[in-house]
């Protein structure tokens, strides 16, 4: 599973490590995705969508009825 969010496309993003003594080694700073319930082409759908997007709003979340009926 690639760590992009299906809503904005925010992917990891690279640079550089700086210890004290300025020695540089590449790191990779992740983008906080959650796994959460969204409604698409009106129907419920698990994607991946960074925090930034849900605070926000852009993702939309099901109500009790398309929720799927537990048995």
């Amino acid at each position: 599973m690639s760590r992009v969010c299906e809503i904005c496309g925010k992917r990891p993003g690279t640079g550089n490590k700086v210890s004290h003594s300025h020695h540089r080694t590449k790191r990779v700073w992740q983008p906080n995705l959650q796994r959460v319930r969204a409604v698409i082409d009106g129907k419920s759908r698990r994607i991946m969508a960074c925090c930034s997007c849900i605070k926000a709003g852009k993702v939309r979340k099901p109500g009790p009825a398309l929720l799927p009926k537990e048995q």
